[in-house]
């Protein structure tokens, strides 16, 4: 069985959960020897992982066709793509794409990231994908979430290949329900025409059937899981006398996180020795710098910006509580990243993870008087916080993402008739 996937984040270069749950799957399916997959992003940077799959950087395929040397194409591209598959893939350009800029290698330039130009990176990496159509050989396609619909829209309409795309989240979770029409309408097109889909939580697989009208038949739940960290016992709690509370996330409106300043507010009127983390960064960021300085509690918050990598472990290691206030959080990786390393996590029932976690206390998003309480009795008592460490541990080592890619394989056969 042969998969082309089609995505936009890659580890190490990643920006939210997206990349994070790309990653995982691909080396959890990657067990299975009788599987190859071909992994699609717009940029690559040439410090990926590629040891369980081959990367392919569409800014790197050519869609017009330009004369250019061995030498030249190898000095430009060559660390990150042979030169002799660049110019399979210029051999395998069927259309006409010339009304797209590209440089002198006939290739699109990406960002990489979220630009402001969003919609028209999308449309570019649908050509991308028509040539790739074209190029490569596959028995299935997966597109995961909005911006790789439309390529594997296309990768279909060219192979005759089924296409199953998995939704990560929708626009109802990340704007509340003030959806975006264009991003409302990519997400609908990419469900109708799909032949299965992949959600990552029961919540967002009722939001497919209920908001996109979508057959329940055709729409399958698979839970996120989450990697082992690698050298864990090297992540210790660092001794200090106040306890640390942490928010790790987009600062948005979709992670809720004036909540969670409105929460830490009322634990600091009861106790005084214990501070709050918010890192990341966002559209609101400002905005809770401004609104915990009004709640007089400044002085015990801390805002270190966005972390990756080892940075992540750490901060969840030294963490004595990890909270995910989420308004809308179709998983909601990062609960069970702070179990693994034996801190307890306060999660929104509004979440997809409180579905598979048992051993989390769980709040409404809105009720920051419980979750408040939460905090506090983790902190307070020794026993709560013991138990859910030890327990949360055993927990989440048993959410593999092996076991995930069983079930998406499951639905590859299906939707191949093997």
């Amino acid at each position: 069985m042969k998969a082309l996937m089609f995505g936009w984040e890659f580890p190490p270069h990643i920006l939210g959960g997206l990349g994070t749950a790309s990653y995982g799957l691909t080396r959890g399916m990657s067990v299975q020897d009788d599987l190859e997959i071909t992994f699609v992003i717009p940029k690559p940077y040439g410090d990926e992982d590629q040891s369980f799959l081959k990367l392919i950087g569409a800014c790197n395929v050519p869609v017009v066709r330009k004369e250019n040397s061995w030498d030249h194409v190898n000095e430009r591209i060559g660390r990150i793509m042979h030169p002799n598959e660049y110019f399979w893939y210029r051999d395998h350009i069927y259309y006409d794409f010339t009304r797209i800029g590209t440089n002198e290698l006939g290739c699109i330039e990406f960002s990489g990231r979220y630009p402001d130009n969003l919609i028209q990176e999308i449309d570019n990496y649908e050509a991308v994908a028509g040539v790739l159509a074209h190029s490569l050989e596959f028995d299935v396609i997966h597109s995961h979430d909005w911006l790789t619909y439309p390529a594997g829209i296309f990768a279909k309409q060219i192979s005759g290949k089924p296409l199953v795309i998995h939704v990560h989240a929708t626009d109802f979770d990340r704007s509340r329900g003030n959806v975006n029409p264009t991003v409302y309408n990519i997400e609908k097109r990419g469900m109708d025409i799909a032949d299965h889909i992949i959600c990552v939580s029961n919540l967002t697989r009722n939001t497919v059937i209920e908001k996109y009208h979508q057959h329940p038949d055709k729409v399958t739940t698979v839970h996120n899981a989450v990697d082992p960290v690698p050298n864990v016992e090297h992540f210790k709690k660092e001794e200090r006398k106040d306890k640390l509370v942490t928010f790790l996330g987009r600062i948005t409106m979709q992670k809720g996180p004036e909540y969670f300043v409105e929460a830490a507010y009322r634990v600091l009127q009861r106790s005084k020795n214990v501070r709050f983390v918010m890192a990341g960064n966002g559209d609101m960021m400002q905005a809770m710098v401004d609104l915990a300085a009004s709640r007089g509690i400044a002085d015990r918050f801390h805002f270190p910006g966005f972390l990756k990598g080892s940075e992540v472990h750490q901060m969840l290691a030294n963490s004595d509580v990890y909270v995910m206030p989420s308004v809308s959080e179709p998983f909601g990786i990062s609960p069970l990243e702070a179990m693994q390393v034996g801190t307890p996590s306060i999660i929104s029932k509004q979440s997809g993870c409180a579905e598979i976690l048992a051993h989390a206390i769980k709040t409404d998003y809105w009720d920051i008087d419980a979750m408040a309480d939460a905090i506090y009795a983790i902190v307070e008592y020794s026993s709560i916080y013991k138990t859910l460490s030890e327990e949360g541990i055993k927990e989440v080592n048993s959410i593999t993402w092996d076991k995930a890619g069983l079930k998406v394989r499951s639905i590859y056969n299906r939707v191949t008739g093997r």
